[in-house]
């Protein structure tokens, strides 16, 4: 992060000021023995024992005054536990209402108590990561291992943070006692699935998940949403703008997003029957499915610069430009036009608002919700992505209305034109504006500044960095040494494409191949799916829209798995690389060279690959959210838009290959496109080996 320190003496409390990491103090004591150990003058070891010890003597700081604080707490908790006993004999309406803003108030002063853990624990692991970097040691390793369970340390104390959450459910509970609840004999603990509602404790609840680091579903699945937010926390009632949230405006947002992955992949089953009733070759559907994504590449561009001054405008564009696309595509049959199919596969691509959706959650949306509504916005694809297929499997029918034809063709066009003609008449009706106070150039004061989940960094990345760790937050760390007047200009976001481009690391550009390696290997799978099945197994419409609706119902399963478990078990870059081989197995299996091609064969290859491409997405992107620069976080050309386009020109190129390797035939569609799947997985593989291995 650019300034860091600059920026934590800004977000300190006045009058803890003393008790916080002195990041600048250690910053320039790690400069200082770089240039002894440059000179001669200190020998290795000495540094580090003498680094250690300034560690520990400032965390020790840090843990005597929590544990002072956290009496001070207790000390409150106590009298208005007495007040509140004597209130169960004579319940007063007026003092039980100031007793409850008394809770309130304590729980206000350990909201700020855990801002104040959480930004110390931030610097801490940053000044470890500048070690680390400066002496190409790995310190951090040493540090937390010899420390984080010695029953001496005071690092565990920080972490876990025991009489914190002792104070948290001591005010929770008695918030929940003091409710209007008359008549009623349940506790707090006989209804666990009943969360208080209380405007304090959700604040609370919030800052207490960001410490607690446990990677969990919610969190793993938000993060596909790259929704990247500040590092450095500050008090949940600065940061939300409860005005700009509209919960219906938010509903409207994902539905958005659902109905255009349900366009997306309605025409996959289809597409290759459509293409040859118009007179082309089957494999003509590569051109077909991937139209839209062609389009898509500059609606993601013009649509993100959109946003910057409304939500509701480029939302109701993406209707109007969907329901034309839609008619156009249903059209082209009776028109007996493969030009008028393309132009409104055109027309749908031009209508891909994923980057305002994305944009309007991290704008919009109450910091202490972001992390739902970054999840919802991912299930909502999820949830579309197998509703597509599935929906085509339905309209097996065939009629005519006057000179309309109705069948398993046309039929997703029109029943998509209606789709969207109902979203844009309740998008007029319901959505709600909010204020744009920002320009796209303005420098970040909040930490809702844009884009792209998502999720607040803050101490979701463990204290033991692993190779996962900000290159580009390294490198402007540098940058921030050399020159602090330099500071304010390189927080501004990117204000082009290439711009945008030179602040990518290597370990960016890496993620970012990994993407696009992922991207590809998904659409030839679901793209040549019809072809394939039908040539090999003869298989109906109906029986490929179930097989790629099944594709699409594994997406939630795989990430509770990987979220709940797999990433707690193990480094995000282990899991990233294992991935990696499980889909270049995957293709492997899938390629045909022994007679005769079997549908079990073909099936479970299938899986292999689209399952470990699902786990390779999320966690691909929960590292992409940590490695990317804090100036790609907001702005038009922000991070969210360059995965975007990585993935979108993935699917082109991917949907061109499939049409090109038609013209060999469809026995050697297959194989054909399977070769370059393989040799962009291998590229992927070498690449995220060297790029690990060398901050290492």
């Amino acid at each position: 992060m650019v300034a860091f320190g600059k920026r934590l003496k800004e977000r300190q409390i006045q009058e803890w000021q003393g008790y916080y990491i002195n990041y600048k103090l250690m910053k320039k004591r790690v400069k200082q023995y770089v240039q002894q150990i440059e000179v001669g003058t200190q020998d290795r070891r000495h540094v580090l024992k003498d680094f250690s010890r300034m560690l520990d003597n400032q965390i020790e700081k840090i843990v005597l005054f929590l544990l002072e604080q956290q009496g001070i707490l207790a000390s409150r908790l106590a009298k208005l536990d007495e007040q509140h006993d004597s209130l169960q004999q004579q319940p007063d309406m007026s003092q039980i209402s100031e007793l409850r803003e008394a809770y309130r108030a304590v729980g206000r002063d350990l909201l700020k108590l855990l801002f104040f853990v959480e930004i110390n624990a931030i610097g801490l692991r940053k000044i470890l990561k500048k070690f680390d970097k400066r002496f190409g040691y790995r310190f951090t390793n040493y540090y937390v291992k010899t420390r984080a369970n010695h029953p001496y340390s005071q690092l565990q104390q920080v972490f876990k943070h025991v009489g914190i959450g002792a104070v948290v459910g001591a005010v929770s509970r008695n918030l929940h006692e003091l409710q209007n609840r008359q008549g009623s004999y349940l506790s707090i603990y006989d209804q666990p699935a009943l969360p208080l509602q209380d405007p304090v404790v959700d604040s609370i609840r919030a800052a207490v998940d960001r410490l607690t680091h446990s990677t969990n579903f919610l969190n793993f699945l938000a993060q596909h949403a790259l929704i990247m937010q500040d590092e450095l926390p500050t008090p949940i009632e600065e940061q939300v703008d409860d005005q700009k949230y509209h919960f219906i405006s938010l509903l409207l947002n994902l539905a958005n997003t659902f109905l255009y992955m349900v366009n997306t992949y309605i025409v996959v089953p289809t597409a290759d029957d459509y293409s040859l009733s118009l007179g082309a070759a089957a494999t003509v559907c590569g051109i077909v499915i991937g139209a839209m994504a062609v389009a898509q590449v500059f609606s993601s561009v013009y649509f993100s610069a959109w946003s910057n001054k409304s939500y509701f405008q480029p939302l109701v564009f993406s209707s109007i430009a969907l329901l034309v696309g839609n008619t156009l595509y249903a059209l082209a049959y009776d028109l007996n036009s493969i030009a008028v199919l393309l132009i409104g596969r055109l027309f749908c691509g031009l209508g891909s608002a994923r980057a305002v959706n994305r944009r309007y959650i991290s704008d919009c949306v109450p910091l202490k919700i972001r992390m739902q509504a970054s999840a919802a916005f991912v299930s909502a694809s999820a949830l579309g992505m197998a509703c597509g297929p599935a929906l085509a499997g339905l309209l097996q029918t065939n009629f005519r209305i006057y000179k309309l034809t109705f069948n398993q063709d046309t039929l997703p066009g029109w029943v998509m034109a209606v789709a969207w003609l109902i979203y844009l008449i309740w998008l007029c009706i319901s959505f709600k504006e909010p204020s744009h106070d920002f320009e796209e150039n303005q420098l970040p004061q909040e930490s809702n500044s844009v884009q792209n989940d998502a999720l607040e960094e803050g101490l979701k990345q463990p204290l033991l960095v692993s190779s996962e760790d900000k290159q580009q937050e390294e490198d402007s760390e540098q940058e921030c040494d050399e020159s602090e007047e330099a500071s304010e200009e390189s927080r501004r976001p990117a204000t082009s494409i290439r711009s945008a481009y030179r602040l990518l690391t290597p370990s960016v550009k890496v993620q970012l191949l990994i993407y696009f390696m992922l991207k590809y290997v998904m659409e030839i799978l679901l793209s040549e799916s019809s072809v394939i099945t039908t040539y090999y197994f003869h298989w109906s419409t109906s029986t490929v829209a179930i097989f790629l609706a099944s594709l699409g119902l594994t997406v939630l399963p795989v990430n509770i798995v990987v979220g709940n478990y797999i990433s707690n078990m193990f480094e995000d870059r282990q899991i990233l690389l294992a991935s990696e081989i499980v889909v270049c197995i995957g293709i492997l299996l899938s390629f045909h060279i022994i007679n005769p091609y079997s549908v079990p064969q073909y099936v479970c290859s299938g899986l292999i690959v689209f399952v470990s491409a699902e786990v390779l997405e999320g966690v691909n992107l929960a590292l992409l959210s940590r490695v990317m620069s804090s100036r790609l976080s907001r702005g038009t050309y922000n991070g969210g838009l360059l995965s975007t386009e990585a993935g979108t020109i993935a699917r082109v190129i991917a949907d061109g290959t499939i049409t090109m390797a038609g013209y060999l035939g469809q026995s050697r569609l297959l194989n054909v496109t399977l070769l370059p799947s393989l040799f962009i997985c291998i590229s992927s593989i070498v690449a995220t080996c060297l790029t690990y291995n060398s901050l290492y």
